[in-house]
C-alpha cells in the first residue's frame, strides 16, 4: 500500500483519461464492459438519484443514466445546475428518470467525463464532483443508490471507506460495486499471474505508451496484495460490519473480476 493511497491514485490515473476507456476494454479483453453491466443490474431500476463513486470518465454514470431513463435536452444543463438543489433531491434536475452523480478524486478523468457527458447529451442527468470516497461531500441518506468501481485498493482503509460509503446512502437502498480479483485453481491462477505480470505492462507499451505500461506493471502485484490482506470472506464481512444486508458476491470471469452488493440497513 503506498503512503498516500490518495496521491498514488490521482497520478497513475492522470495520464490515461483520453484513451482510459478504450484501452480498459481492450486490455481486459472485453469483460471490463461485462462487469460493469453486471454491477449496474444490481441498483436499476431505481428511482431518485444515484451516487457513482470512483466514477472516473463517467463510463458507469453513463450507464447508469443510460439505462434509467431518457436523455435531458441541455447537453450540458445538469453542469450549469449543479448548485442547485441537494444531491439527493429532484430540484435542480432536468429530466425525469436516473439522474447521477459522479465522484472521483482525479480531476483530469473528470474532465474527461465532462466531455463524455455533454457528447451523449445527459447533462441534465449526469453531474461530476471531485472528491473522495473516504470523505463524500454529502449529507447523511441523501442518495438512493450506489455504485462504486475499482476503488478498495486505493484507500488506506476500506471498512472506514464501506461505513462512509453506508453514510451517505438512505435506509433500504441498494449499494453495488465492481473490483478486479484473482482466479484460484492449477490452471487458471497461474494464466492471469502470467498475464498480470507480463501480457499487461508489455500491452500496455505497445497500445498506450509509457503511462499504461506504468499502470500494468502495477495492476497483478497491487491486486494480489490486496486480496492476501482482504481476501472476498473479509470483504463480505466488512459490508455488513458497513450496516449492509442480504449482501451477494459474484465472481465473473474465471475470478477475473468481483461484482457485490447489498441493502443498507434501517428501511
Amino acid at each position: 500500500m503506498p503512503a498516500d493511497p490518495n496521491r498514488f491514485a490521482r497520478d497513475l490515473f492522470a495520464p490515461l483519461p483520453a484513451r482510459y476507456d478504450l484501452l480498459a476494454e481492450v486490455l481486459s479483453f472485453g469483460q471490463n464492459g461485462r462487469w460493469r453491466s453486471a454491477m449496474v443490474d444490481r441498483v436499476l431500476p431505481a428511482g431518485g438519484v444515484i451516487l457513482d463513486v470512483a466514477s472516473g470518465t463517467a463510463g458507469v454514470a453513463l450507464q447508469l443514466a443510460a439505462r434509467g431513463g431518457t436523455a435531458g435536452n441541455a447537453a450540458d444543463g445538469g453542469q450549469r445546475r449543479a448548485a442547485n438543489g441537494a444531491p439527493g433531491s429532484a430540484a435542480g434536475w432536468g429530466q425525469p428518470g436516473a439522474r447521477v452523480v459522479g465522484v472521483d478524486l482525479t480531476e483530469q478523468m473528470l474532465r474527461q467525463g465532462h466531455r463524455r457527458v455533454t457528447a451523449a447529451r445527459r447533462g441534465d442527468q449526469v453531474r461530476l464532483v471531485v472528491g473522495r470516497a473516504e470523505q463524500l461531500p454529502f449529507p447523511d441518506g441523501c442518495f438512493d443508490a450506489l455504485t462504486f468501481t475499482y476503488l478498495l485498493r486505493y484507500v488506506r482503509d476500506p471498512q472506514a471507506t464501506l461505513t462512509e460509503l453506508a453514510r451517505v446512502l438512505k435506509p433500504g437502498g441498494t449499494m453495488a460495486s465492481l473490483e478486479f480479483c484473482v482466479p484460484t485453481g492449477a490452471v487458471w491462477h497461474p494464466a492471469w499471474w502470467a498475464y498480470t505480470r507480463l501480457a499487461l505492462p508489455a500491452g500496455g507499451f505497445l497500445l498506450g505508451g509509457r503511462e499504461w505500461f506504468r499502470v500494468g506493471r502495477f495492476l497483478g502485484p497491487n491486486i494480489s496484495a490486496h486480496y492476501r490482506r482482504y481476501p472476498v470472506s473479509w470483504t463480505v464481512e466488512a459490508w455488513r460490519k458497513a450496516g449492509f444486508t442480504d449482501v451477494g458476491a459474484r465472481v465473473m470471469s474465471l475470478g477475473g473480476g468481483l461484482v457485490m452488493w447489498g441493502t443498507r440497513a434501517g428501511a
